[in-house]
Parts: C-alpha cells; structure tokens; sequence
C-alpha cells in the first residue's frame, strides 16, 4: 500500500510536527497541498489543543496528523535537581535571576484526557513519539478509524512496533532535528543516518516506512524512495516558512554560517535531541551527565531562555535543526511542498 492510498493524500510527504516553532497554520499549508500537515500536540493545554483542531477543521477538509510524546514521567529527584541547579547557577547569576525561577511549558504524555478531547475531532492520522501509549488509549484512537504512526530510531524499535500493528512507522535517522524518538535503549551509539536505517527496516518488516532526518530538497526525497521508503517526514526545511512560528532569533540563527554546525545534546529537555550548537551546548554538552531526566531539565533552562531571549540572545534557546539546514528557505509551505514533490518522479 502506498502512503497516499494509506493516508489518503496525494503526496507521499509528511510534514514534521514540531512543537514550539508552528501550530496549525503549517499543518494546514501543507495539507492543502496534498501532503500530510502535522500538529505538535505534546507542549498544548487541553485549551490550545481544541483552539488549534478547530482551526485545522475550518480550513481544510484534508488529511492531517496530530502528534503527541509517550514517554513515561519520571520521578523526581531532589539531589538531581540540586546538581543541576548547581550546574545553572552562574548562568542565572549573570543573568540576575533567582536560581529557583523555573519557567516554560509542560511536556505531557498522551493521556486519557487527550484521547476524550480527540475523539471530538476525529483526525485521521494520530502519530507518537518515544513508543506508544497504553494498549486502551491505542485501541480508542483506532476505534475512530485513525490511523496510528510511530517514530522508530533503530530497527529493534521497528520491530516492536510493528508487532503491535501500527500503520507505518518513521525511520528517523541521526540527521533529524529536534528530539531522538529513541525509546528502547538510551544508547546514542546505536543510532544511525537515515538512509542505513531506511535501509535495514524495509528489508525487515512489511509496514509501510516513512524516512526523516536530513531530508530537505526533492533529491533526497528522490533518494528515500529510491531505498524503498514510502514517503517522507520533512521538518528542518519548514523552518523559514511564513506558516511556522519559529521565532526571530532562531530564524536568525538558521540563516547563520553556523547553523551547519548541528549536535545531539540533552540539556534542553534532558533527552537527545539535535539542534544549532549555541553556548550553552558548548559549555555544557552536548551531553550533560548533569540533566535531569525529560522532561524536568526544561524547567530551569526555560527561565535562562525567557531571559536571554529578551536582550536578543539564543545562548539558552533549543535552536531544534537537521544536519541540512541549507534546505531551510523562506518559501510558503505549499511551495516547498510542491518542490520537495519533485523528487517523487525521479
């Protein structure tokens, strides 16, 4: 079964959801123009979640995803928090901050009160990151005829998550920017580029496979299908487009010589994920021993974002990108859709 036959859409492209830089004006975008638009869902309240679904139901009648993170809360530590307030703490000083302000939004697993909200929408596609939810939270989203999606970051991942009968599954390869959607081990060192792990997970299971990371111009669409994927997940390359709310400084900093400089760090969130490597990265990372566990290492680098970020600095900003950032151009997505489409007839 192709993409388009599974999702009903007439593009075998994925927009990338991705929290904190769009909401449903990109998802829209690119629905309208036969791909698949994707709502970030995992930093909304149920509030913004219902505001933002209505709005995609008033000005589409395509297919759209909604995406939401699974991960299991962790507990608390005292000491934890205490070794990473420490670790912050000439950061806040040179701010003049208390080192007890905290700030930044919440990272909330898919729950039962999202799928309540949900079912009043209905929408078709419904993707997880980090795994998937309990087994009666994926039976009611199936119960409205959605289609499920999970991100797969190894082929043991895909494995597992094709044995519990999703529709497809996204080989997100290393070059993906934002949050790895790692889930079984939290060993970097088995994470692999895209086009091997497209590579190995078409060979080993019959569910459709959609590939992300480093994908951001029709050849490397041309190049994924070429392997036997059957469509794409495109992030990085909406970044500039009119439609997205990334903002001006990480705008700025994606227009930069240096955002060809990219790393996997864990001391915005305290999970693996790939962005612009700014200051804090460089003198704390990429990876922190420090951090917290995600999403708790959020709180305090939050509050130094909000500040820096008011006297016109990214030092503290997750500035989320792919390896090829080069694809990141300030085109309507509709555009990009129709030009990353190109490589479909390669």
């Amino acid at each position: 079964m192709t993409l388009q036959q599974l999702f009903g859409i007439d593009l075998p492209i994925v927009q990338a959801p991705m929290a904190g830089v769009q909401g449903s004006a990109l998802a829209v975008a690119v629905s309208n123009a036969g791909g698949l638009g994707s709502l970030p869902c995992a930093m909304l309240g149920a509030d913004a979640l219902r505001k933002e679904l209505a709005a995609i139901r008033s000005q589409t009648d395509r297919p759209f995803n909604v995406n939401f993170f699974c991960h299991a809360p962790p507990q608390a530590s005292a000491a934890r928090d205490s070794a990473w307030r420490d670790e912050l703490a000439p950061y806040f000083a040179e701010l003049g901050l208390d080192a007890e302000v905290a700030g930044g939004p919440a990272r909330v697993p898919f729950d039962a009160a999202a799928a309540d909200l949900l079912a009043q929408f209905r929408p078709p596609v419904v993707s997880f990151h980090f795994g998937l939810p309990a087994a009666d939270l994926l039976e009611r989203v199936r119960g409205w005829g959605a289609k499920v999606v999970s991100s797969a970051t190894t082929l043991d991942e895909a494995l597992w998550l094709e044995e519990r009968g999703v529709d497809a599954i996204i080989a997100q390869g290393l070059e993906a920017g934002g949050h790895r959607g790692m889930f079984l081990s939290e060993d970097l060192a088995g994470q692999v580029g895209t086009l091997a792990l497209v590579r190995q997970l078409v060979r080993a299971v019959k569910t459709p496979v959609i590939a992300a990371g480093g994908i951001a111009d029709a050849e490397g669409v041309a190049a994924a299908l070429e392997l036997g994927a059957a469509g794409v997940q495109v992030g990085t390359a909406y970044l500039l487009c009119p439609e997205a709310t990334t903002t001006a400084l990480h705008r700025q900093a994606l227009k930069s010589p240096g955002a060809r400089v990219t790393a996997v760090t864990n001391v915005f969130t305290g999970r693996p994920a790939r962005g612009i490597v700014n200051r804090v990265i460089r003198e704390l990372g990429p990876i922190s021993p420090a951090a917290p566990p995600f999403p708790l290492a959020a709180a305090r680098m939050g509050a130094l974002r909000a500040a820096a970020e008011s006297r016109g600095s990214s030092d503290f900003s997750p500035l989320w990108a792919g390896q090829d950032t080069g694809g990141c151009r300030e085109l309507p997505a509709a555009v990009l859709t129709q030009e990353l489409a190109r490589g479909i007839c390669r």
